[in-house]
């Protein structure tokens, strides 16, 4: 009876210790298995991953390989620079900008005070001889007739002949000898017709110089 009993105890003794080591065995390749479910799951990961390609860096070098390969183009020799226009002489007084000018065959009038010089010796000579004193100042008229409105009518020879031989019946005398009168009688004849135009604006003018 005693045996019987051992027998059994020492059967359930080594059940025990084979469990024991069965546990251990089991447990370390569990393990194992795991690390390599593991390992195997990011190599997986790592190859589903989309590689990078860094090819800009690679194209640029290639790029710059192929221009320093290829030869640079001759230099297009520059055209030759046109020659400076010449400077052109700069415009009289009488043609500024902003002036008002009226040029024609009897005068030249600038700002309405301003005249050429034939037009200016025609001025002088109506001071010389002192026309003012029956035409006035303006040559408006006094005891002679407005020139401002016989200079409207009159033609260039009727007014010389005016002049040279006067109309006595009228008061008007004979200028023919004056000789600062007879020497600018056209030029008198241009200064008074501008004034009639309108163009020289003021009986008193200026050289245009």
């Amino acid at each position: 009876m005693k045996r019987v009993t051992a027998d059994r105890t020492s059967r359930v003794g080594r059940l025990c210790l084979l469990t024991t080591l069965a546990m251990f065995a089991v447990g370390p390749l569990t393990v194992t298995a795991s690390e390599d479910a593991k390992t195997a799951t990011q190599k997986q990961k790592r190859k589903s991953k989309p590689k990078g390609k860094p090819l800009a860096p690679a194209a640029a070098t290639a790029g710059a390989a192929a221009a320093a390969a290829t030869p640079a183009a001759p230099a297009t020799p520059a055209a030759p620079a046109a020659p400076a226009e010449a400077a052109k002489p700069a415009e009289p007084a009488a043609a500024a900008e902003g002036q008002n000018i009226v040029k024609t065959d009897l005068y030249t009038v600038v700002d309405g005070v301003r005249v050429d010089e034939k037009t200016m010796n025609g001025f002088r000579a109506w001071r010389g001889a002192a026309c003012d004193r029956c035409h006035g100042a303006n040559q408006e008229g006094m005891v002679g007739p407005s020139l401002l409105e016989s200079l409207k009518r009159l033609t260039r020879e009727e007014f010389k002949t005016t002049i040279t031989n006067g109309r006595l019946e009228k008061g008007m005398p004979s200028f023919n000898t004056s000789e600062q009168v007879m020497k600018n009688i056209d030029n008198l004849y241009n200064y008074l017709k501008g004034r009639s135009d309108g163009a020289i604006a003021k009986a008193k003018v200026l050289p245009l110089d």
